[in-house]
C-alpha cells in the first residue's frame, strides 16, 4: 500500500464567501467618498456602454476616482485598506483548525484564493499567508510602487482557468504553455475529485460547475442573515450547480465545517481504497 498523503486543495472566491460584501467596499469607495450602490452602477453602466470588461472597469474606475479625490493608490496604501476587512465567524482560525484535522487523516491539504478581487487589497487580511497560491486581480505598479493600470483581471470564466492550475501544479501565471500542456490524469498533483470550491455568487458559477463535473465538491456559501442570501444560494443547488450549501460560517462544529471534514474523510477513504486495489 502506498504511504503518500492524499493531495486535497481548497479554492475560494473571497468577497461574500471569506468575507461580507466586495473587499472595496470596506475601506476604499469611503475613502474616495463613493456610495457602493453608485460606484458599482457607475461600473455597470461603462461596462455595458462600451462592451469591457466589468472587472478591468472597476479597476480602471478605483485609479480614476482616487486620482480626482488625491487619494494615495500605493500598494502599501491598498494593503493597509485591507486590514479593515471584516471576515465571516471563524474566518480567522479556519485554516489550521482545517490543516491540522486534515492531517489526522493523513491528507495534505493546500488552500488557494481565486478572486476577482484586488490582490493588493487582500494582502492585508490577516489571512493572506494561508493560501498557497492568489490568484486576484491585480495592478501595474511603477518604480515608486503606485498603481498606473490593471495588469491581470480575473473575471468569472478566467476563474476557470485557476482550477487548472492548481490541477497541474503550474502556480506562474505567465506560463501558459505549462498549464495547457497535456498531462495524463494520474500524473496531475492534485486531482479535480481531491478539489473543493467555495464561492457564493454569479461570478462563481463556471467553477461551481467544472468542479462539480469533474467528481470535486463544489459549496455554496451565504451570508447569514443577508435578505434573500439563502435563497440565491438555494437556487444555485436547484440547479445543480453545486452539492451543497452552508451559511458562510467558518467555526469549528458549524455545518460547513462538518462539510468540509467529510470531503476530507473522503479524500483519505478514496486514497487508502486505491493503494489497496493496487498491492
Amino acid at each position: 500500500m502506498s504511504k503518500k498523503k492524499a493531495t486535497m486543495a481548497i479554492a475560494y472566491d473571497f468577497d461574500g464567501t471569506l468575507a461580507p460584501g466586495n473587499m472595496q467596499e470596506h475601506q476604499f469607495l469611503p475613502d474616495i467618498g463613493m456610495t457602493p450602490s453608485a460606484f458599482w452602477k457607475e461600473v455597470h453602466k461603462t461596462a455595458h456602454e462600451h462592451q469591457a470588461d466589468e472587472v478591468l472597469v472597476y479597476m480602471n474606475l478605483m485609479l480614476r476616482k482616487a486620482n480626482a479625490h488625491g487619494v494615495p493608490v500605493r500598494r502599501e496604501d491598498f494593503k493597509k485598506r485591507g486590514k479593515t476587512i471584516q471576515l465571516f465567524d471563524g474566518v480567522a482560525d479556519w485554516f489550521s483548525r482545517i490543516n491540522g484535522y486534515a492531517k489526522t487523516k493523513s491528507v495534505d491539504l493546500k488552500h488557494y484564493l481565486i478572486s476577482s478581487g484586488n490582490d493588493e487589497i487582500f494582502a492585508g487580511t490577516p489571512i493572506a499567508n494561508r493560501f498557497k497560491a492568489v490568484f486576484a486581480s491585480k495592478y501595474l505598479f511603477d518604480v515608486n510602487g503606485v498603481a498606473q493600470w490593471p495588469a491581470l483581471a480575473i473575471n468569472y470564466t478566467t476563474k476557470t482557468q485557476y482550477l487548472f492550475r492548481i490541477n497541474k501544479g503550474v502556480m506562474d501565471i505567465s506560463d501558459n504553455a505549462s498549464v495547457n500542456k497535456y498531462v495524463p490524469k494520474e500524473e496531475r498533483p492534485v486531482p479535480f475529485e481531491n478539489m473543493v470550491f467555495i464561492g457564493d455568487g454569479a461570478t462563481d458559477i463556471p467553477c461551481f460547475r467544472l468542479v462539480k463535473d469533474q467528481g470535486g465538491l463544489s459549496v455554496a456559501v451565504y451570508t447569514p442573515n443577508k435578505k434573500n442570501g439563502k435563497a440565491k444560494a438555494q437556487r444555485y443547488l436547484s440547479e445543480e450547480r453545486v452539492h451543497v450549501v452552508s451559511p458562510a460560517i467558518y467555526t469549528d462544529g458549524s455545518e460547513l465545517d462538518t462539510i468540509i471534514k467529510a470531503q476530507i474523510d473522503l479524500v483519505a477513504s478514496r486514497h487508502t481504497l486505491g493503494g489497496l486495489l493496487k498491492v
